[in-house]
C-alpha cells in the first residue's frame, strides 16, 4: 500500500514538472519572443542593422549547434549541409535581414504587427503556390482579411505616418521565413530538430555577417554602449536559445496549431511594451489594423487546425 502511494506520489510530481515546464516554454515563446522586437530596435539605434542580426544569430547558432554534437548528435551530410544552408539563407538572411534595417526606421510594436503576417503569407503560398494544403476559401478570405488590416495599418494619419519601404521590406522579408519552413518540411534534413536550428542559425548568421562585411558596416568599427550590447545579448540568449528551444520542444510534444498560437500573442507584448518603455505612438488607425491582422492569424491558426482521426 505504501509502494502504491509512493507511486502515486511520483506520478503525480512527474505530471506537475511536465506541466510547469509546458507554462514556462509557452511564456518563453509568448512573451520573451515579444520582447525581442524592442531589444532589436534598442541595438539598431547603435549596431548596424545586418551586423546585429548576424551576431545574434551566428552566436546563438555556434552554441546550439556544439551543444547538439558534444551530446552525441551525428554530423550533417554533405547533401544536408547543403539544404541547411538553403533554409539558412531564407529564414534568416531574407528575413532578418530587412527586419533589423527597417526598424531603425518604425516602431518595434508595428513591425511586430507585419511579422506577425508570417501564417497568413504561408497559407496563401501553400495553396497557392507549393500546393501542399487544399485550397480553402475560408482559410483565403482570413488570409484577406489580414491583408486588409496590413492596409489599414499603412494608411497615411494626421498623427504618425509610417514610413511605406521599410514595412514593404518587413512584408517581402516574411517570405523567405514562409518559403523556408516549407523546406523544412519536405528536404531530407537531420532527425535531431535542434542540431537543425542550430545548424540552419550559425549559416544564416554567418551570411548576414557576410553581407555586412560586404556592405560596409564594419568600416570604422562601429561604437557600441552597453546598452546596445546587452540588447544583443539578450537576443542571443532569451530570443534564440531559450525561446527557440522552447518553440523546438514544444513542436516534439503538442500540436504545430496551438505552439503557433505565439503569432497572436507576441504582437500584444510587443505593442504594450513599445508603449510603455519606449513611448512608441499608437493611434485609434493603428490600433483597428493591428487588432484586425491579429484576428486574421486567429482564424488561420484556428481553421488549419488538422483533422481529428
Amino acid at each position: 500500500m505504501a509502494n502504491t502511494t509512493v507511486t502515486e506520489q511520483s506520478s503525480s510530481n512527474r505530471s506537475a514538472s511536465l506541466d510547469a515546464r509546458v507554462i514556462l516554454a509557452f511564456f518563453a515563446i509568448y512573451v520573451l519572443w515579444g520582447t525581442t522586437f524592442l531589444a532589436i530596435r534598442i541595438a539598431v539605434q547603435e549596431i548596424p542593422p545586418l551586423l546585429a542580426a548576424g551576431m545574434r544569430f551566428f552566436v546563438a547558432g555556434v552554441v546550439l549547434y556544439g551543444f547538439m554534437r558534444l551530446r552525441g548528435q551525428p554530423n550533417p551530410s554533405k547533401l544536408q549541409w547543403r539544404y541547411l544552408g538553403a533554409i539558412g539563407m531564407v529564414m534568416f538572411v531574407v528575413e532578418y535581414g530587412p527586419l533589423f534595417w527597417a526598424e531603425k526606421y518604425i516602431p518595434s510594436g508595428i513591425t511586430s504587427v507585419l511579422a506577425a503576417t508570417i501564417p497568413l503569407i504561408t497559407i496563401v503560398l501553400e495553396m497557392l503556390v507549393f500546393r501542399h494544403q487544399k485550397f480553402r476559401w475560408s482559410l483565403l478570405g482570413a488570409a484577406s482579411l489580414g491583408f486588409g488590416g496590413i492596409i489599414v495599418l499603412l494608411m497615411p494619419d494626421r498623427n504618425q505616418h509610417l514610413a511605406l519601404f521599410p514595412c514593404i521590406a518587413i512584408l517581402i522579408g516574411g517570405v523567405g521565413w514562409c518559403v523556408g519552413s516549407i523546406l523544412n518540411r519536405s528536404l531530407l534534413l537531420p532527425e535531431s530538430r535542434p542540431l537543425t536550428s542550430g545548424a540552419t542559425m550559425m549559416l544564416g548568421g554567418g551570411g548576414l555577417l557576410v553581407l555586412s562585411a560586404a556592405f560596409g558596416e564594419l568600416h570604422p568599427l562601429p561604437h557600441v554602449s552597453m546598452r546596445a550590447a546587452l540588447a544583443v545579448l539578450y537576443l542571443i540568449v532569451f530570443g534564440s536559445l531559450l525561446a527557440f528551444t522552447a518553440f523546438v520542444w514544444l513542436l516534439g510534444r503538442m500540436p504545430a496549431s496551438r505552439v503557433s498560437s505565439y503569432a497572436y500573442v507576441n504582437p500584444i507584448v510587443a505593442v504594450a511594451l513599445g508603449y510603455f518603455l519606449a513611448g512608441e505612438i499608437i493611434t485609434v488607425r493603428m490600433f483597428i489594423g493591428a487588432a484586425i491582422v491579429v484576428l486574421s492569424v486567429f482564424l488561420i491558426l484556428r481553421g488549419n487546425k488538422p483533422a481529428k482521426a
